[in-house]
């Protein structure tokens, strides 16, 4: 159970004032202060919000020049998800707890002077970034017809995260980038954990391909355990799907994987995942933004070659190629796409929409609304996420609005403000223009066009075929699951028809389809998604060690680091 609020609290409060003691800061804070409340005892309010109908409530309202010693009275125009205001909240008992997301000064290049969150080895999660203060949770009576005021002081802060160790196998990277540096104005930093091949001390001559694996921000090398599962481990409940003890296969999958890696006849390459968390979400997109910098840029000519030449990469284009799903599907499709001299295949899985005619549920060129379909006397809400069977847990709508209470100025940290922050022109007040407006849903035309002529993937294809096309031939995969959670397979189905009818050369590219398969299927039809999204590395890199046969350079080493 989590505590009682002290006796000599208020009981009974309408509005909130928030304490900043001196002891935390020594400095005027600025940021997004969030008050959250919770029905459930058993878990902290600031890990209680979701998309779904089991989604607990918090309120948001930005903070600047905060002075230690103060306090902030929340304001009852705050908007909140999923009662938009404070004087609609229900009466009754609630776990209370204030959270401040701390935002940092970014003077960037472009002559704005912005305030984000940066990253702080966390993966942009406001609920466990290191320097974020916050309250215990209080257990309080709420009535929103009394005119007393609360306070809540803030009284803890989150601890630093601690870098995780190298290992025979596994070692770690961190790079300060020029490219980023410049354009951010100030020290930006790209990094990947390096997964090394066995042998790779032993045969000191050899020189290896690439597999490069995209995805969210990871703490360490994902997937990977030298040792057998935790006999003592206490089995866990995966509520998505339906499991008891997935702790376990997780642990006995990052072993097997590991018995594999270093078994004979598996391809001997350097594996990586990247860190390229910036200070609007856990990963870039992996492409060069007007927001965010020459991300692209920076992963293919400042990380990539210094991994290469520090751990003994091949270092040709020819010998790297990417994988992954979700956030990575579409990040392995977009650079190979924008660098395909670099890279010699993508294996893109349950991609985010790289068709925006299929945008979710959302086409932004020819709809008005992005929250609703529009009737001549009605209007219906686009959905947004749904199961297996098509049942529908949160609406376009439901999943923006929780992202307007914790940020503003695409700075949730959330999903749909991440593809505004990468897609979008930068707005006259220096953060990213406005696809849609957060609140009414009015789609802007103006950004959507921007956005057709810069991302929309299916588009650019289709558009420069006649110039990137033999450079892409035969390396593009793309697999999704027909009833993928988030939509994902309409963009895909279109992508496929336009692959089609590619012509001179014709793409020879792949496309597949999982049978009634949620997100994030890729390509496995012998395995169920919560076995085959724990095994992208042995997955691919088999395939791709026999597909590069086909289109290495007739000069390329294909024998050495197949010992």
């Amino acid at each position: 159970m989590l505590p009682v609020l002290a006796a000599c609290a208020l009981l009974n409060a309408q509005n909130f004032s928030i304490r900043l003691p001196d002891s935390l800061s020594k400095k005027p804070l600025h940021g997004r202060l969030l008050l959250l409340f919770s029905a459930n005892p058993g878990i902290e309010p600031r890990f209680s919000l979701a998309n779904g109908p089991q989604t607990q409530q918090v309120f948001g309202m930005d903070v600047e020049n905060w002075l230690p010693g103060t306090t902030k009275l929340f304001s009852t125009a705050a908007f909140g998800y999923p009662v938009e205001k404070l004087a609609d909240l229900p009466a009754g008992e609630y776990y209370v707890q204030a959270l401040l997301h701390v935002y940092e000064i970014f003077p960037r290049k472009d002559g704005h002077v912005l305030r984000l969150p940066m990253d702080r080895g966390e993966g942009q999660h406001w609920n466990l970034a290191p320097g974020n203060l916050y309250s215990a949770p209080a257990k309080i009576s709420f009535n929103p017809r009394t005119k007393n005021i609360q306070t809540v002081h803030l009284t803890k802060i989150i601890p630093p995260i601690k870098e995780p160790d190298d290992t025979k196998y596994i070692k770690h990277i961190k790079v300060r980038s020029k490219l980023l540096s410049d354009f951010w104005g100030r020290p930006m930093y790209l990094g990947a954990h390096v997964l090394l091949p066995e042998g790779w001390d032993t045969h000191p001559n050899v020189k290896y391909p690439l597999a490069v694996f995209h995805g969210h921000f990871p703490g360490d090398f994902g997937n990977w355990r030298t040792t057998p599962p935790d006999e003592n481990l206490k089995p866990d409940t995966f509520s998505r799907f339906n499991l008891v003890g997935y702790n376990k296969i997780v642990q006995q999958e990052a072993y097997d994987f590991y018995k594999r890696w270093t078994g004979p006849g598996f391809p001997r390459v350097i594996a990586i995942e990247i860190q390229h968390t910036n200070p609007y979400y856990d990963d870039s997109y992996a492409v060069n933004s007007a927001n965010l910098g020459p991300y692209g840029d920076a992963i293919t000519y400042e990380l990539i070659p210094e991994i290469e030449k520090r751990f003994r990469g091949i270092g040709e284009g020819w010998a790297r190629f990417m994988y992954g799903g979700s956030t990575g599907g579409w990040e392995v499709l977009a650079a190979q796409i924008f660098y395909p001299d670099d890279y010699n295949g993508c294996y893109s899985a349950c991609p985010d929409p790289i068709d925006f005619n299929h945008y979710s549920t959302i086409n932004i060129y020819k709809d008005k609304n992005a929250y609703y379909q529009e009737g001549p006397f009605r209007k219906t809400l686009r959905p947004g996420q749904r199961n297996y069977l098509g049942h529908v847990s949160a609406t376009v709508r439901d999943m923006n609005y929780l992202e307007l209470a914790l940020g503003t100025k695409s700075r949730s940290g959330g999903q749909w403000d991440i593809w505004e922050a990468v897609y979008s022109p930068v707005g006259k007040d220096g953060y990213p223009e406005r696809i849609y407006d957060k609140y009414t849903g009015e789609i802007n035309k103006k950004a959507a066009q921007y956005w057709k002529d810069n991302y929309d993937l299916v588009h650019i294809i289709k558009r420069d075929w006649p110039t990137i096309g033999r450079k892409l031939a035969g390396k593009i995969h793309i697999y999704v699951g027909d009833m993928d959670n988030y939509y994902l397979n309409n963009a895909v189905y279109a992508a496929e028809d336009m692959i089609k009818k590619l012509e001179n050369p014709a793409c020879n590219c792949e496309v597949d389809y999982g049978d009634r398969a949620e997100h994030c299927w890729n390509g496995d039809h012998t395995q169920p998604i919560y076995i085959s999204r724990l095994r992208y590395h042995q997955l691919f890199i088999p395939k791709w060690a026999e597909e590069v046969k086909s289109r290495a350079p007739h000069h390329a080493d294909l024998i050495s680091w197949l010992y």
